[in-house]
């Protein structure tokens, strides 16, 4: 189910209803807030309705005892592909989707779909695709097939090519309210107390995704952390260093990892309550944070002296 993103969802179901659906979707904005789920969604009620039997219940739901859902669940529907990072054979997952992955698609493409007469295609995300695979990917927004549709799930659409940016109808998602992050993270979290979630929906900032990998890591202490630095400074290097050594072993690289995202939408979120210098110092430390985070995985940057970079671009908004 996908709560709390209205318009994304009406917006989708009535093209669908009068079949006049564009065949590329971008689905932007924030981690964590249903894009990914909305794509699987959108792109199963596609294929179970084309298919049979009909379906009564309105909206973008379908029954998980569909013959077509059935298929999905079990990664066997051969008109659906997904496209994600994938396993590495030594542990964790790939920098890129890579162009292989993509071109991958053509098989698909160059065949008459089976179950229905439509296919559907989920890239998640579509920012992490190499530069060739972006081209390649390109070429097939181009010149799709018919009753083709691609939903690309987006985190930061303006690094897109404006090609493939131009190619897609676009579906904006907010930030969770209060409200529907309570409501799901209760549903997700079905053992965790009241006061517990709240703190949660406190920290997530809009993002289910995040609040689930703050329980699941123990990120809270990291986050508050890091919000100190972030509002007081860190003028004797007390709390980088706390920081870099909690995440630079081994260990810690799933935490490290959830850092590398955490900090850029910290910084973000600071900065819609600021105004004028102060405001300025947080936007231009978001960008230094985004592409920290975007580049040290990729050159295996050292983990703790990343950390204490990260902790220098905060200290740089404190007043």
């Amino acid at each position: 189910m996908i709560v709390g993103q209205d318009k994304a969802v009406e917006a989708f179901t009535s093209a669908w209803s009068s079949r006049r659906l564009h065949h590329a979707w971008l689905l932007a904005g924030p981690m964590g807030v249903g894009k990914a789920s909305f794509a699987r969604e959108a792109a199963t009620r596609v294929l179970a309705e084309a298919a049979g039997p009909p379906i009564a219940e309105p909206g973008l739901e379908t029954p998980p005892d569909h013959p077509m859902a059935r298929l999905l669940a079990a990664g066997s529907h051969p008109d659906f592909r997904l496209l994600e990072r994938l396993e590495k054979e030594k542990g964790g997952l790939a920098r890129n989707i890579s162009v292989d992955q993509v071109r991958s698609l053509g098989g698909l493409l160059a065949v008459t779909p089976s179950m229905s007469p439509w296919r559907a295609i989920v890239i998640d995300s579509v920012d992490d695709l190499e530069a060739s695979a972006a081209n390649a990917l390109l070429k097939m927004l181009e010149e799709p097939p018919a009753n083709t549709l691609f939903f690309l799930v987006s985190h930061a659409p303006g690094r897109l090519l404006p090609t493939i940016r131009s190619r897609c109808r676009r579906l904006d998602f907010a930030k969770l309210s209060d409200d529907a992050m309570t409501s799901l993270l209760s549903h997700s979290l079905s053992e965790t107390n009241s006061p517990e979630i709240s703190r949660l929906v406190q920290f997530a900032n809009g993002s289910v995704g995040r609040a689930l990998a703050i329980a699941e890591l123990d990120l809270a202490p990291l986050e508050s952390e890091a919000l100190a630095i972030l509002r007081q400074g860190d003028p004797d290097n007390a709390r980088r260093s706390k920081l870099a050594s909690a995440l630079g072993s081994k260990a810690a690289a799933e935490r490290y990892a959830a850092f590398l995202e955490l900090v850029p939408g910290l910084i973000a979120g600071e900065a819609v309550g600021l105004k004028g210098q102060a405001r300025g110092r947080a936007l231009d430390a978001y960008t230094k944070a985004r592409e920290t985070a975007v580049i040290a995985p990729r050159l295996s940057l050292d983990p703790a002296a990343t950390v204490f970079q990260l902790g220098t671009i905060l200290a740089s908004v404190a007043p």
